[in-house]
């Protein structure tokens, strides 16, 4: 069955809020913990969820099943959030699907009154995130890339994001102002030896919350569209098992990866596996199946969002 496309609403609030209640048994203060908002909203929301007939044996609403699979990711790979959005339908592109999700989990950070170093890859998946979002004032958070925004060409990235969520969080923001890939080790060297961006590189290291994207090491693989790598590289990154990349880092089906910091010239900053802090991946679609699966196997990434389709895939792997 194919769902409709819908943008979040009250009635997914509410939705998820009486799921939580009824049936993860959580209490209205965790519930306000889990969906970011204060214990007399998180109150209300269930109380919709009865009055609007959502709740009965089961929820009435389609995101009851996106609720379970939600569920299940969190179980099977020890994830600390997991957001799984209803599918737009076979052929759809996925990144519609999944942006207003994303937005709405980045939007719950950017709501926290502490400051938070806020990091963020890049993408397509990440660039529909940012355009989903609304605007708002975070002037106590930092933004930061994890990644360079230089093309091989000397062009900026096209799809870089922090520059982009600067027209719609107002919040002090650092590019990254180095190539995605350098040519050599030296110029990497001599990129990394600049005082601002050793700065803006230990402030991503530091984040409090990551968000990246998740590309995949087909024949399809964005680094390669993009121009950063040649399809020599490529196939000998394949034979060497290959299937996903985050930030530029390369990992294979169990998420280990492929090059270490000692030997690279990737301007990305590393994920370290099993952090203590958020880091989400934005990513849905079958070509992307494999890499997403072995980041959260590794660890890679502690949260996610997702669409239905890719929810059910990636658990079908075991």
């Amino acid at each position: 069955m194919t769902l409709p496309e819908q943008e979040p609403s009250q009635a997914d609030d509410a939705a998820r809020a009486g799921w939580l209640y009824y049936v993860a048994g959580m209490t209205q203060d965790q519930i306000a913990r889990e969906l970011g908002v204060s214990r007399q909203r998180a109150q209300r929301l269930v109380s919709r969820a009865m009055a609007d007939g959502l709740v009965h044996v089961r929820i009435e609403h389609p995101i009851a099943a996106c609720l379970e699979l939600e569920q299940a990711l969190t179980d099977r790979f020890g994830l600390t959030r997991a957001r799984v959005a209803p599918g737009l339908g076979q052929g759809a592109d996925a990144v519609r699907a999944i942006a207003p999700s994303a937005a709405q989990e980045l939007e719950r950070f950017l709501a926290m009154p502490d400051p938070l170093v806020i990091a963020l890859g890049t993408g397509r998946a990440l660039r529909g995130m940012v355009d989903a979002m609304t605007t708002l004032d975070a002037p106590q958070h930092r933004l930061v890339s994890m990644i360079g925004n230089i093309a091989p060409d000397g062009s900026a990235s096209f799809f870089d994001v922090i520059m982009r969520i600067a027209d719609k969080v107002r919040a002090p923001h650092y590019p990254m102002p180095m190539p995605v890939i350098s040519s050599t080790r030296e110029e990497f060297a001599a990129f990394t030896a600049l005082g601002p961006i050793r700065q803006v590189r230990q402030l991503a290291e530091r984040a409090d919350v990551i968000f990246v994207g998740v590309g995949q090491m087909g024949d399809d693989a964005p680094l390669l569209a993009d121009g950063f790598i040649t399809r020599a590289e490529l196939a000998s990154l394949q034979k060497r098992g290959a299937v996903g990349e985050v930030a530029g880092w390369v990992f294979d089906a169990e998420g280990r990866y492929l090059e270490s910091p000692e030997e690279t010239r990737l301007g990305g900053v590393r994920i370290d596996p099993r952090l203590s802090r958020p880091a989400i991946g934005v990513a849905a679609g079958p070509s992307k199946v494999p890499a997403i699966h072995a980041a959260l196997k590794a660890g890679i990434l502690n949260g996610v969002v997702t669409d239905e389709s890719s929810a059910r895939a990636i658990l079908a792997r075991g």
